[in-house]
């Protein structure tokens, strides 16, 4: 019975790497070094689609053999791509531009052994409350949402920040779309156990 391949997550992210341990798959982590500003005119989907297909290519090209998942969330509001605010001062700054708005967050995602690729997102929309100043200040302090797109973490305490939200894959928002995951897998032989 022939081995399944390397499997490799192009990520230093905890929440792509806790959101792939559920599958039960072995796999080993490797962040890429890439340049994730955005193009001149380039839209967040793109820049999503993009900077996910560039981690998986830059892996594979440093691991020939193994089988690479990169993955890229951006977040749209109004049409603008924000990023992670880095500090509590852009969290609060963010959230308070986000406070009553609908959302996109594009989850991009690549799979490719170095020959074949495959990419796909992954859109959650997501229409947040209306928050006021100390309601933005005690979340940012407790959940400390630095490193997160949109400066909210929809797997902890950040889930009260939303009023509704819609996708076809729940951890999408989080950041790796595990349905969309296991289907290009399976295009290289990597089943579920």
């Amino acid at each position: 019975m022939a081995s399944s391949p390397r499997l490799l997550l192009a990520s230093s992210s905890p929440y792509r790497r806790a959101l792939l341990d559920r599958l039960q798959l072995e796999f080993s982590t490797l962040a890429p070094e890439v340049d994730e500003s955005p193009l001149a005119g380039e839209t967040p989907a793109a820049l999503a689609l993009r900077l996910a297909r560039l981690k998986a290519e830059t892996v594979a090209d440093a691991v020939p053999g193994a089988v690479v998942i990169g993955s890229d969330q951006v977040v749209e509001c109004q049409g603008r791509a924000l990023g992670k605010p880095g500090t509590a001062e852009r969290a609060e700054r963010q959230l308070a531009e986000l406070q009553g708005q609908t959302i996109l967050f594009h989850s991009a995602l690549c799979v490719t052994d170095g020959q074949a690729l495959y990419v796909e997102s992954v859109p959650t929309t997501v229409r947040m409350r209306r928050l006021d100043g100390e309601q933005i200040h005690r979340y940012v302090r407790l959940e400390q949402p630095l490193d997160c797109a949109g400066a909210f973490k929809s797997e902890a305490l950040g889930i009260s920040l939303i009023e509704s939200l819609e996708s076809d894959d729940p951890t999408a928002l989080v950041g790796l779309p595990l349905i969309a995951t296991i289907r290009l897998l399976g295009r290289f032989g990597i089943h579920l156990p």
